[in-house]
């Protein structure tokens, strides 16, 4: 099995972790459901600034379309940006960054 990634880059806006880990329980819920990866977990900047996401999976497409509506629907995250690895992490394997916006029923991000 190929190795694909989806790699979720945001700004925080929250002051705990605790809205953060109830997003991460969706994400991890939504790929399973879907079988489309795992979810391999976070890194937070010390002072809960910013942070990534890291999703595994087969399929990076797939992967993303499984986990899209979370990413837009967290009013935690702001400024998310989502990199789709389409294969293994090497220099020369292809990737496409997406940005990801509030849904129209959700208030713009800042």
């Amino acid at each position: 099995m190929e190795e694909q990634a989806v790699i979720v880059q945001f700004d925080y806006a929250s002051d705990s972790l605790d809205a953060l880990f109830e997003v991460e329980e969706r994400l991890e819920t939504a790929v399973a459901a879907a079988e489309t990866g795992e979810f391999d977990g976070n890194e937070m900047a010390v002072d809960l600034s910013d942070g990534s996401l890291y999703l595994y999976g087969p399929d990076a497409e797939a992967l993303y379309a499984s986990v899209r509506p979370i990413l837009e629907a967290a009013d935690c995250l702001r400024n998310v940006r989502a990199t789709l690895r389409f294969g293994p992490p090497e220099d020369d394997t292809p990737e496409r960054v997406e940005e990801i916006s509030a849904r129209p029923d959700q208030p713009e991000r800042r």
